[in-house]
């Protein structure tokens, strides 16, 4: 555990390139994550804790290394690697992978999805590994979800994170340069707002 967390101890924005091109593992597929978007805890209003820590993201203030896993929307859960040093809740999403292992598996949790879209977008590619809350506070260094670190990427895009409102201009979205399992970016909608009667 202290070789990943070391490597993965520094601010999120830091952290989230090297993540690129990493396998991540659990429940017979293996995924090689090539999109990813880093969020800095109280400095950033895009982030889970922004607000401070609940029972919901108190796993983004353990040790780098860990699995935080959200459930959103009222249908999907979503994963992040937490990175920095411990008590300060910075992470970094998984927003999409190539599956390279357990293609079988895969498709059975994403049935009448195309290969390429298997783990294209953050609640797919957690339905392709079979993760659910109970994943929660996992240790990425030893099952039952692993991850592992690779060479450092070198042909990396950057640009804003996807469907935020709070922090929406920060760079901090980062993929691996034409890959086909990105997922798409859209920005954040508007707000429905009701107009005020004159």
């Amino acid at each position: 555990m202290a070789e990943l967390a070391e490597r993965l101890s520094g601010p999120a924005e830091q952290v989230a390139p090297l993540l690129l091109g990493a396998l991540l593992s659990h429940g017979g597929v293996t995924v090689r994550l090539t999109e990813v978007e880093a969020y800095a805890g109280p400095a950033d209003p895009g982030s889970h804790a922004y607000r401070g820590r609940t029972a919901r993201n108190a796993t983004m203030f353990g040790p780098a290394g860990h699995l935080y896993v959200y459930f959103t929307y009222g249908m999907h859960f979503c994963a992040n690697v937490v990175c920095g040093p411990e008590g300060v809740p910075f992470g970094c999403l998984m927003r999409a992978g190539e599956v390279v292992e357990g293609l079988d598996t895969a498709r059975q949790r994403r049935l009448g999805s195309s290969d390429r879209d298997l783990a294209r977008g953050p609640a797919r590619l957690t339905q392709a590994l079979g993760l659910t809350r109970a994943a929660d506070g996992a240790d990425l260094s030893r099952g039952p979800v692993r991850l592992e670190l690779g060479e450092p990427v070198t042909q990396v895009s950057t640009g804003p994170r996807v469907g935020l409102r709070g922090a929406p201009e920060r760079p901090w979205r980062f993929w691996i340069t034409g890959d086909p399992t990105v997922s798409v970016y859209r920005p954040a909608k508007a707000l429905d707002r009701p107009r005020r009667a004159p």
